[in-house]
């Protein structure tokens, strides 16, 4: 089938790649020149694994342009996979996906099923298909099908050719035809993904559910997690217990210093938006948010606690996206304790095997933080990050800082006092070190006297 993918980030372009993958041929628009040049040269502009190899092994299936109206002319399938950020209220912007259709109006020459896997409030699938159908001439029929995704940044590849399930919102049986065949391939072997069709609200309401769930799972064990360590409790022990109940399993149960990415943080805000919209307000949802902001800075309260006074204090930041496995620093903590750190007139040197970029965009975007651009150092190499340094905070558990040799902390800090957001590494192990470390939910080691 010939298909378009508008938007070219990791919901579009993953998308566009798989769809070429399972054989059909594919042509992902973006508005983004320099994107579109770096994918024409088969290389991505977003780092996911087994992507630009895949991008390779189906070249001749797939196409990159900027020339919308020819992509979307004679599609036969048309998905929409723009971003759709929040606003200051926590509402769902949607002018990207709006923006699409009204090109989408403008270059269509026959019947197409539209398909919105952007994730949107419910009852947006509805209004996108009276929208376009209210503007396109010439007769044409358009038909509008939900299809959210279900991928995790860094697994993006994995995640759609051997995803979990395919959910499909359709109100016709045209638009059901269509993406039946057009997922057939990823029914059948070797990928064998359920197939699951439904309402469009219902498949909308799929998608918040499913990552508002695990938003709450996060937040729970990390409330479970700080008061282990009110309790004497040890939450690794705690979470073991807890995972042989398969009605709980062991996913997302790893405490930490809260969720960040594109997904959770904006889909929690926004599916509480639209419960106060209907007067329903989702009470754990609403919990869930507050937690989180409190647990992204609690790795900055310990810190706090331990030094009095902040200033000139040389702290070492391990890790500064949101995850592993990707160059991702939207809701990353780092982004809200180095803030703090500076504002507090700490030293900051930072490490991140792939998001330095990323994040001095980020935090620099704040213009209020220029002032103490000089007080932020980046380097390549842990060990020179944390050389003399007085402090560690770790903020992502990237292999690099898991695999890292606990004796150098003591070696190369002037102070070995480490903070770990990630408990990246093994009480047992750190006991047999000279360093102070401050992990989640567990006992605090102390194998070092220093006055402070």
């Amino acid at each position: 089938m010939k298909i378009a993918v508008a938007g070219t980030g990791y919901v579009g372009l993953v998308t566009g790649v798989a769809l070429a993958h399972i054989g059909h041929n594919v042509t992902c628009v973006d508005i983004d020149v320099r994107k579109i040049n770096l994918m024409q040269q088969g290389i991505s502009p977003i780092y996911e694994k087994d992507l630009e190899e895949l991008m390779e092994v189906n070249k001749e299936r797939l196409n990159y342009t900027t020339n919308y109206k020819e992509a979307y002319s004679n599609a036969d399938v048309i998905f929409i996979g723009v971003g759709t950020p929040e606003k200051e209220d926590g509402s769902a912007n949607l002018t990207y996906l709006y923006a699409v259709c009204d090109q989408i109006i403008e270059s269509v020459k026959k019947d197409v099923v539209v398909v919105v896997k952007s994730t949107v409030p419910i009852g947006t699938n509805d209004e996108v298909e009276n929208y376009l159908n209210e503007r396109v001439n010439n007769g044409i029929k358009i038909s509008v099908a939900s299809n959210p995704e279900f991928l995790a940044q860094g697994t993006a590849v994995h995640d759609t050719l051997y995803a979990t399930r395919i959910v499909v919102g359709v109100e016709d049986d045209y638009a059901k035809d269509i993406m039946t065949k057009v997922y057939e391939p990823l029914t059948k072997e070797p990928f064998n993904v359920p197939f699951l069709t439904m309402d469009r609200r219902s498949a909308e309401m799929v998608k918040y559910a499913s990552n508002d769930f695990l938003a709450l799972k996060i937040s729970y064990i990390n409330e479970i997690s700080n008061f282990c360590e009110k309790i004497g409790a040890d939450i690794e022990k705690v979470t073991n217990g807890m995972s042989y109940d398969p009605r709980i399993g062991n996913k997302f149960l790893n405490p930490g210093i809260g969720y960040g990415g594109s997904c959770f943080p904006k889909d929690t805000k926004a599916l509480h938006f639209l419960s106060q919209e209907y007067d329903s307000e989702i009470k754990t949802i609403k919990a869930s948010i507050e937690v989180n902001k409190r647990q992204k800075t609690i790795i900055f309260d310990k810190l706090r606690e331990k030094f009095d006074d902040l200033e000139n204090l040389n702290v070492a930041v391990l890790g500064l996206t949101f995850k592993v496995g990707t160059d991702d620093v939207r809701e990353a903590p780092s982004l809200d304790n180095i803030k703090l750190l500076l504002e507090t007139g700490a030293n900051v040197n930072a490490y991140d095997p792939i998001g330095i970029n990323n994040f001095d965009r980020a935090l620099f975007q704040d213009k209020k933080l220029e002032k103490y651009r000089d007080n932020l150092t980046y380097f390549n190499s842990i060990e020179e990050t944390i050389k003399d340094s007085d402090v560690v905070l770790i903020m992502t558990e990237w292999p690099e800082i898991k695999e890292f040799d606990l004796s150098k902390y003591s070696s190369l800090m002037k102070t070995p006092y480490i903070f770990d957001g990630r408990n990246c590494y093994n009480l047992d192990d750190v006991k047999k070190h000279d360093i102070y470390y401050n992990s989640m939910g567990r006992k605090v080691i102390e194998n070092i006297k220093i006055s402070l």
